[in-house]
């Protein structure tokens, strides 16, 4: 979820909020190119675990876009989160997105993963993955710094 209150986009993390972030969207691509262009089977990308099928299907955020496998509306991002800090928390759906930011408020660092998942046919890729935490918050995007620097 955006700082302007607008609903969650693994494309566009808090960027005020969060330190390096690590985009797979080149890998996403050649994924499918080999999927279309026939090195890669169906089976071979179509494999998502049912655990992460039931968090996109009953609590993942909806993408507005059709799932680039099957061409179905049902595509879903989900969150998960990672850190040593957050102990029990660790390895966790983040769900409703307030409960990010209060993880954000009360843990040092953490790693947020963002997860494309089609509940049809079980593609799922990840998308995004940023580390984020108190240790981040009000830090000014690295444009900004480059800029000052």
């Amino acid at each position: 979820m955006t700082l302007s209150g607008r609903s969650f986009d693994p494309t566009r993390p808090p960027v005020s909020t969060t330190g390096p972030v690590v985009d797979y969207s080149l890998a996403r691509r050649s994924t499918l190119e080999a999927l279309r262009g026939g090195r890669l089977a169906t089976t071979d990308v179509c494999d998502a675990h049912p655990e992460l099928m039931r968090a996109g299907k009953n609590i993942g955020e909806e993408v507005p876009a059709p799932c680039p496998v099957c061409s179905h509306e049902t595509l879903r991002w989900v969150r998960y989160v990672y850190g040593d800090d957050l102990k029990h928390n660790s390895g966790r759906v983040v769900y409703p997105t307030d409960w990010l930011h209060e993880l954000m408020a009360n843990y040092d660092q953490f790693t947020c993963y963002v997860v494309e998942v089609c509940t049809d046919c079980a593609w799922n890729h990840l998308m995004r993955s940023y580390v984020t935490g108190r240790k981040f918050a009000g830090r000014p995007p690295l444009r900004e710094r480059k800029q000052q620097g």
